[in-house]
């Protein structure tokens, strides 16, 4: 990520002046950590498994002591919206729109539930680096593997592409607001052609009852190897989050 020429979010100390009342401690370079409890918990308090952890980072996946050596091919996480729109328009590209995404997802399928058919474990064999056990303290490791796993280890879909579903969230380029269907490749594009359109949108994002509070939200796609079906069947592609443009975790990256 430093080849696009900024450090990333995580990284840098936040800004006392966006976080008012915010202690030192919480505006040190850190990032979300996903730290499973020792035992069954209440799923609806999320906190019980979320950890802000000051030196996580991309380079250091679990934190301080952690680094990416052997997990060169894994997908890159603990990015913010800002940190994948810099790369991104550092290699000449850019991110994806909602629709975009959803449509490439589908790998030319229709009328199943998943992007490989309607079953998620098609005779008991893993598709997608998803959660397998009991959410969020005891992972079976059904897949060989309790996080990230490395990009293309299953079959990509009709189009050629791996790891849509599972493995990381990913960002796309579209404010949070109501689901639109998955386009077709003649009317894919970016949604808001013009910057009227985009600063309406990105207003509506805001939710102040939602933990982003004041932070606009982007769509992101495709679940995570958190996703259990206990828990988030976020694997299927017409499914969503809503995340603050702010925040970087272990399991959000970006295509």
């Amino acid at each position: 990520m430093k080849a696009s020429g900024y450090p990333t979010v995580a990284e840098c100390s936040a800004d006392p002046s966006l976080y008012p009342g915010a202690g030192p401690d919480q505006l040190q370079p850190a990032s979300i950590m996903f730290v499973p409890p020792s035992g069954p918990v209440q799923q609806a308090d999320h906190y019980r498994w979320w950890q802000y952890i000051p030196g996580a980072d991309w380079r250091h996946p679990e934190g301080p002591g952690s680094s990416i050596k052997g997990r060169e091919q894994h997908p890159v996480v603990h990015v913010a919206h800002a940190d994948a729109e810099a790369y991104a328009c550092w290699i000449g590209k850019q991110l994806p729109s909602e629709r975009e995404w959803e449509w490439a997802a589908w790998g030319g399928r229709e009328g199943c539930e998943f992007v490989w058919g309607s079953e998620l474990h098609p005779g008991g064999v893993p598709l997608a680096n998803t959660f397998q056990g009991d959410f969020p303290h005891h992972n079976s490791r059904l897949d060989g593997y309790e996080r990230t796993m490395p990009v293309g280890v299953y079959p990509a879909n009709g189009y050629g592409l791996v790891d849509m579903i599972g493995n990381v969230w990913e960002w796309t380029a579209s404010w949070y607001g109501p689901h639109q269907p998955a386009a077709t490749p003649s009317t894919a594009g970016p949604s808001g052609c013009c910057a009227d359109a985009q600063e309406l949108a990105r207003q509506s994002s805001i939710d102040l009852q939602s933990q982003h509070g004041q932070v606009p939200r982007k769509v992101v796609k495709g679940g995570s190897f958190l996703c259990a079906p206990s828990y988030c069947r976020r694997y299927r592609p017409p499914a969503r989050m809503a995340q603050g443009i702010d925040t970087s975790t272990c399991h959000m990256g970006f295509r």
